[in-house]
């Protein structure tokens, strides 16, 4: 297979422009004027390829990059071939991403896969739907009944969006997703696959069986959100689900009614929130972490993958295992048992 990208070929961009863009710092000897067309892997890079170096078990294939360019630390300098323009930064790996996102803005949004502007042919949109100028509907998408579409959004091929629902300006929403019950804000991604706003898990249980409560609240999605895969969102009972502005939220996670999420979350994938769970700003959850229902998590604090929350965290505290437990006491804990064993 060749290497051909499924994005527009960048604008070519010169050695001292990406410097500036990134606040690195050539060695004295790079070539300021050298043009850049491509970013790409150390062994992977060709002469016109940005490429970075973000650790010292790399250094072997840095000897034998044909790169044309690399974001390092100082220290690997001395790795760096001779025709190799040397750019050094503090964060390698976060400069290259500023790099490939100023190549690659296409990258960074998911767009119309039919190519299409406007409503396309086989779009379902009723009558009292309200779309601002320049939203794009896929073929085959549904938009209910006095549903409102801000200027700039793109509507996936296949994508419902339920009566009444509000979604805001320069919004992408995926093929296959089901948008109902929901307020969405400004500049919200909702990956292909995505439930959001269905029916929660909540039963009242009898002698005779399960009886499901009624589910009469939203999902209010602010700024900035972006909903990975398959995710699925309940909306609250009798109050709200709410994801906070900034927060970023993986594949294949389940959020359950009344959950409340703060700002700038990060919420790895196969996570599970139970009803009414609620995060502070700046949690980070790592993959497979579940968390019990109307559990608090404080402000700051991470939880580690696999994690098992059976109480309520503090702030800017870090739990592992399961149970989840401080990580001093989980780390003491572990020792113990491979001293034991």
């Amino acid at each position: 297979m060749n290497g051909r990208r499924f994005f527009k070929p960048p604008t070519a961009i010169s050695v001292r422009d990406i410097a500036a863009l990134t606040a690195a710092l050539p060695r004295e000897d790079a070539r300021l004027d050298l043009m850049i067309t491509d970013v790409a892997q150390l062994d992977r890079a060709g002469p016109g390829d940005l490429t970075f170096l973000d650790g010292a078990k790399y250094t072997s294939a840095l000897q034998h990059s044909r790169a044309g360019a690399c974001l390092m630390a100082e220290r690997f300098e001395k790795f760096a071939p001779p025709h190799l323009a040397v750019l050094r930064a503090k964060q390698p790996y976060v400069a290259f991403g500023a790099v490939a996102r100023m190549l690659y803005p296409a990258a960074l949004r998911p767009s119309s896969v039919f190519e299409a502007s406007g409503i396309a042919p086989g779009a379902i949109v009723h009558p009292s739907a309200r779309l601002e100028p320049d939203v794009t509907v896929d073929p085959r998408a549904v938009i209910g009944p006095r549903a409102a579409i801000g200027a700039g959004t793109v509507v996936g091929a296949t994508a419902r969006i339920g009566p009444d629902v509000r979604i805001g300006r320069d919004c992408s929403i995926g093929s296959g997703v089901s948008v109902m019950h929901t307020m969405v804000g400004d500049r919200v991604i909702l990956h292909p696959g995505c439930s959001i706003g269905q029916s929660g898990f909540k039963f009242d249980s009898n002698q005779q069986g399960h009886v499901r409560g009624p589910q009469l609240g939203r999902v209010i999605i602010q700024d900035d959100v972006e909903i990975g895969a398959n995710t699925t969102v309940d909306r609250g009972s009798d109050g709200d689900t709410v994801i906070g502005e900034g927060t970023k939220i993986d594949n294949l996670v389940q959020i359950g009614h009344n959950v409340v999420i703060g700002r700038h979350c990060i919420v790895v994938s196969e996570c599970g929130l139970a009803a009414g769970v609620v995060l502070g700003d700046y949690v980070a959850l790592g993959g497979q972490v579940g968390i019990a229902g109307n559990l608090k998590i404080g402000e700051r604090a991470m939880i580690g993958a696999g994690g098992g929350v059976v109480s309520d965290v503090p702030a800017g505290e870090r739990w592992l295992g399961s149970p989840a437990l401080p990580s001093r006491e989980a780390f003491r804990m572990v020792m113990t048992l491979h001293k034991r064993g």
